[in-house]
């Protein structure tokens, strides 16, 4: 690893800190008003947006430091169900906009019972029961964010519904996540790929604002030696296809 790239990932790795101090100090004050005294509505509203602003920032920054370590061949296998991944994805990604169904999705503990919830928000899960419940050996964090890009661009491109489908082919993890929004011209395909990509302020093309994420997505899925596929054109949507070779123990 380079010194300069030493010195990035340690600067990162320190905003943990304040960070975490940030979030112990504002969750004090909402948990605790027989030591701070009461707060207003207007008061508890704002220290809410300041939480969760402050969780996605630490994210963020535990992402960039994963990005870090995948460039460094760094891969961490673990035994983990896909139920653990999809749920626990699902959870962050409501919890910054929508609190009610992310509270749902933590006490929901049936596939089916899932899937309805889900689905009145316009999100189809297809999975089968088998493969819910089935030991996996991947490297968790890395999968994790890679899901969590996908589903965080497909619910922002949406125009009604969203897609995502897990399947075990041949000894791969197939991961798809598919919208109904405006779609990727395919002179674009390669481009949202690059880190930063940013389209033209007079360019009407749907794509962006995809930035580091799906840039973060490839420098993933390659380096656990998968292949991450996309298959859209203008005005059909996205569908982005994850395979990736499933470990053994």
């Amino acid at each position: 690893m380079g010194r300069e790239r030493i010195k990035l990932d340690l600067l990162i790795h320190d905003l943990k800190v304040p960070l975490a101090v940030i979030d112990a100090g504002i969750t004090s004050l909402l948990g605790r008003v027989e030591k701070y005294g009461p707060l207003t509505e207007k008061q508890k509203k704002v220290l809410v947006r300041v939480l969760r602003n402050t969780k996605v920032t630490k994210r963020l920054v535990n992402d960039t430091l994963e990005l870090g370590r995948s460039r460094e061949g760094i891969i961490n296998l673990t035994n983990f169900k896909p139920s653990e991944l999809v749920e626990k994805v699902l959870v962050e990604i409501f919890d910054l906009n929508d609190t009610d169904m992310a509270e749902k999705l933590r006490i929901c503990t049936e596939l089916t019972q899932l899937q309805e919830i889900l689905e009145e928000k316009g999100f189809l899960l297809l999975i089968d029961k088998k493969i819910w419940c089935e030991d996996i050996y991947l490297d968790k964090s890395k999968m994790k964010q890679i899901l969590r890009n996908l589903l965080t661009n497909a619910l922002k491109y949406r125009k009604n519904r969203v897609e995502l489908n897990i399947e075990n082919r041949d000894g791969y993890l197939s991961i798809s996540v598919k919208d109904d929004g405006d779609g990727i011209p395919l002179t674009y395909h390669d481009k949202i790929f690059k880190s930063y990509f940013q389209m033209d302020c007079t360019d009407s093309c749907p794509v962006r604002g995809h930035g580091l994420g799906l840039a973060g997505v490839m420098v993933l899925v390659e380096d656990m030696e998968g292949r991450l596929i996309l298959e859209s054109d203008e005005n059909k949507g996205a569908k982005f296809v994850v395979m990736v070779p499933l470990g053994n123990k």
